[in-house]
């Protein structure tokens, strides 16, 4: 007779290890999303209108959930075998069961990455996280040894979309851009202009990577793109705040020694190619520091649908804040220097500059100047296209629809020809492990040769309609900066479209903006702020938003934290 006792322990730690699996499931529908997220140049994400910022955000929500789900799962596991003194489990591989030990080889590496994905980690030692999460890789292996061939089908579409586009994403980064030429800017920012190839559309926001392999070899970073692509169809610019370690290398290499030319790869741009804020009847746009550069694309994208008489385009009202007057020249990239006063004078701009730091408008003669360097042009680059050419989205169909068929087809004759007359021969299952061996042996495999084969087709096919289209953009040159411009009436401007952008340009010297004054004056049946800058200044902004002072308001936070 068994001791009710015991009977209720036994009962008890059935049910403990049935919530602990159980926990380890509802992981695994979480690591089933996971990568759609940053699967950058799927057109998953630009059918859901999302951009590459929100994107971000739905990978982390969803790391953290599965890290804390994968943990419990792991630590109710731990216990449950102390509890039964079976702890000799956490050595098992058997061949026909869940390997223990994949398991927990693919937490550690998941710990590794969790503990070092945090924001505070994350922005002040980005080397650290950026070299940990390569780790994926390894957790990916052992993650799929331990859950075995049925739980690797349901996160299928996800891993193989994403080997799909980091596959490719491998092959554009080899190749060399074409940098046609950078400029300092007195705040220590660099603008860097590439050259593209015409007809190659982006969304504003949207974000370019980019790798310098003078400074690391292995590092991307990613930028806003701040140039238009139909305003200035063959060059594409980003803008570089130096904030971190490699940005101040950047800026170093460019600024103390003369550089005839800087290898740069790039993978992207990536993000929404519509313009969502186009609908609204008014726009406040507020920026903070280096937050202001998306604004850069958006206002650009207003000015050239301007010359759309059947089109409306919204007010702008542009609230900028800066540490220093220097900061200033970064209004300077307002407008691409194409720009006429007619097209200018078609919109309806206002600037509200807040310079906190400083109490007046230093003296002109301390103003820095803008240092523009022109890169000779090399055999080896090319300028930025899609990985596959005009047509991406079609050419990234037949990819995924060709490896698959040909994975399944593979899949077919494996297990029909090998791995079946060997259990018939040994009257026992197939090794699990080795079942899994082999589903990510031939999902590699074939999306490797797929991606390869139409890579190849497109880049020849492409290079004989482009070529190497290599120039050398002719660009105005400010002798100075525009923070020397603004607050004198009577100094004669080198420009009459930067002469309109000064008289839209108010500049506030020792204050900061009065988000709340500001916005509650703001009156329209439709208005869409827009909020960019550091996380106190998100936060204000929403908290103002939704506390009803301002009606009719659509808010929209852009913070490009990654």
């Amino acid at each position: 007779m068994i001791d009710p006792l015991e009977f209720g322990l036994v009962r008890w730690q059935a049910k403990f290890r049935s919530v602990s699996l159980r926990l380890g499931y509802v992981g695994n529908i979480c690591w089933a999303f996971l990568f759609f997220s940053v699967t950058r140049g799927s057109s998953l994400l630009p059918f859901l209108g999302l951009s590459s910022e929100s994107s971000i955000k739905y990978h982390i929500w969803l790391g953290h959930l599965s890290m804390v789900l994968f943990s419990a799962h792991t630590i109710g596991f731990l216990i449950h075998w102390g509890m039964t003194h079976q702890m000799s489990q956490t050595l098992q591989w058997a061949h026909d069961r869940v390997p223990n030990v994949a398991g927990e080889i693919a937490i550690v590496f998941a710990w590794a990455i969790w503990m070092t994905s945090f924001s505070r980690v994350r922005r002040k030692m980005f080397e650290v996280f950026f070299y940990t999460h390569h780790l994926y890789a390894l957790y990916i292996f052992f993650y799929l040894l331990h859950v075995g061939v049925v739980y690797f089908c349901m996160i299928l579409p996800g891993i193989f979309l994403f080997l799909v586009d980091r596959f490719l994403r491998f092959l554009q980064s080899r190749r060399r851009s074409s940098l046609v030429s950078a400029r300092l800017l007195p705040c220590d920012t660099i603008e860097l202009n590439f050259c593209k190839s015409q007809g190659f559309n982006y969304g504003p926001t949207s974000v370019l990577f980019i790798n310098v392999p003078s400074i690391s070899k292995l590092q991307w970073h990613p930028f806003t793109v701040t140039s238009n692509c139909n305003m200035e169809p063959d060059k594409l610019s980003i803008v570089i705040k130096t904030s971190g370690s490699w940005s101040r290398k950047l800026f170093q290499l460019l600024s103390n020694s003369p550089v005839d030319h800087l290898k740069v790869s790039v993978e992207g741009p990536y993000g929404s190619t519509s313009s969502p804020f186009l609908r609204h009847e008014s726009l406040v746009l507020v920026g903070g520091g280096s937050g202001t550069t998306p604004f850069v694309s958006i206002i650009r994208e207003i000015i050239f649908q301007s010359q759309n008489g059947n089109l409306h385009v919204p007010r702008v009202l542009f609230i900028c804040a800066f540490r220093n007057s220097t900061d200033l020249a970064m209004l300077d990239l307002l407008l691409p220097i194409s720009v006429t006063t007619t097209e200018i004078s078609k919109v309806q701009l206002q600037i509200e500059a807040y310079v906190t730091r400083e109490i007046e408008q230093p003296p002109t003669e301390s103003q820095k100047l803008i240092h523009t360097i022109r890169f000779k042009p090399d055999p080896s680059d090319s300028p930025i296209t899609p990985v596959l050419g005009p047509n991406n989205w079609l050419w990234l169909g037949a990819i995924i629809s060709s490896s698959f068929v040909m994975f399944l087809i593979f899949l077919g004759i494996v297990t029909r020809y090998y791995i079946y007359p060997k259990e018939r021969d040994n009257n026992e299952t197939y090794n699990l492990s080795l079942t899994t061996l082999w589903d990510i042996f031939l999902v590699c495999g074939c999306i490797l040769v797929a991606s390869s084969a139409i890579f190849l087709w497109c880049k020849k096919r492409n290079s004989l309609h482009i070529g190497k289209q290599i120039q050398n953009l002719e660009m105005q040159t400010p002798t100075s900066s525009p923070g020397s411009w603004f607050g004198v009436g009577d100094r004669e401007l080198e420009s009459l479209p930067q002469q309109s952008l000064v008289q839209a340009t108010k500049v506030h010297y020792g204050a900061r903006p009065d988000l709340k004054k500001i916005l509650s004056e703001c009156k329209g049946s439709d208005i869409g702020v827009l909020v960019s800058g550091p996380r106190t200044m998100r936060h204000e902004v929403a908290k103002i938003c939704s506390s009803g002072l301002v009606e009719n308001v659509h808010f929209e936070a852009m913070s490009f934290n990654w």
